[in-house]
């Protein structure tokens, strides 16, 4: 009984060591970032880590809205001036529920673009907090230029 027992213990010890440190296969990361409440809905900041791990797993039309353009974080789909974007819907998705992420320079053009968005009905709207100076303070490259 008592040997039993003691490979037991060890068949247990073995199959929980070899489980240590590892994650799961279907491991993901929720991102939920810092709402910014306006009169007409909301948008997401996100920080440069928590954008990294999005563009992991990319779901996303991501926009940069800089003007003039001083390079791209790789992954972006679209350049489309911040003061132009009500303009330019025809480049966006047409579902206003798609997951839009923008991001300018400093995040100030993006801010201003994020509120647009936001006042046209888009309720999906995700914005870069410092935009490419803090990208690239992280280590990151800008691409492009």
């Amino acid at each position: 009984m008592m040997q039993k027992t003691s490979i037991l213990i060890l068949l247990s010890l073995i199959v929980l060591s070899a489980c240590v440190g590892s994650k799961p296969a279907t491991f993901s990361q929720e991102i939920a970032g810092r709402k910014i409440l306006l009169d007409e809905g909301e948008y997401t900041q996100i920080t440069v880590d928590e954008l990294r791990a999005m563009l992991e797993d990319k779901d996303f039309i991501f926009i940069n809205v800089h003007i003039p353009f001083e390079g791209d974080i790789a992954g972006t789909d679209l350049s489309i001036p911040f003061d132009e974007i009500a303009e330019k819907l025809d480049q966006l998705p047409e579902n206003k529920d798609a997951k839009i992420v923008l991001y300018c320079r400093s995040g100030r053009m993006s801010s201003i673009a994020a509120e647009t968005l936001v006042k046209l009905g888009y309720g999906n709207v995700w914005n870069l907090e410092g935009g490419m100076i803090a990208w690239e303070k992280e280590g990151l490259p800008i691409i492009g230029r």
